[in-house]
């Protein structure tokens, strides 16, 4: 968590973050009757992580990797120094692991001409301009970092031409090596 409220309980940091998932989740879904391929919670390839949300674009030729975050509403989420930070906390290592998901994505999808890009949707805190392009290591491209209210217009405004053939061809290979991400048990804390 991001400032003054401190959330100790695993379970209740977990119910925080889900709720930040399921706010995007349900913000995304209207992107769906504009040739936007959607799916939520997958399997991170090689990994116990999970992917909170990927979209195909209606073009085919872009994929979105997106990760939902439930920061304090109280601070701005800002770059400083090159960094994103949430008030006075370094919150680069989100922005990092959001990246590195991506670059794992790709590399999985294997498909040339289809372009992932990594997303990071800020819940609660303001995002310093309405929208933010980050850096991280071993990315050669920017980490878009948006609040929700950003979110659908920057999508939709993405793709100038729809191919539904390509992009279906795109989301069957989502499906077959992306699969839906199945908890373990949780330990109790």
């Amino acid at each position: 968590m991001c400032g003054a409220r401190t959330l100790s309980r695993p379970g209740a940091r977990w119910e925080h973050g889900a709720a930040g998932e399921a706010a995007t989740a349900r913000l995304v879904a209207a992107l769906g009757s504009q040739g936007w391929v959607i799916r939520h919670d997958l399997r991170m390839p090689g990994s116990r992580a999970n992917l909170d949300h990927l979209l195909v674009s209606p073009c085919g030729t872009a994929v979105v990797v997106g990760d939902s975050k439930h920061w304090h509403r109280g601070r701005t989420t800002m770059l400083r120094n090159g960094r994103v930070f949430c008030g006075i906390e370094d919150r680069q290592w989100q922005v990092d692991a959001v990246a590195r998901y991506a670059a794992r994505v790709s590399r999985t999808l294997n498909l040339p001409g289809v372009v992932v890009w990594p997303l990071l949707v800020v819940h609660g805190s303001p995002i310093a301009g309405g929208h933010l392009e980050a850096s991280a290591p071993d990315w050669d491209g920017v980490v878009h970092v948006l609040g929700p209210a950003r979110l659908v217009p920057t999508l939709a405004a993405a793709p100038k031409v729809h191919d539904p053939a390509r992009a279906a061809a795109v989301a069957a290979r989502v499906d077959r090596v992306l699969t839906p991400y199945i908890p373990g048990p949780r330990r109790k804390a």
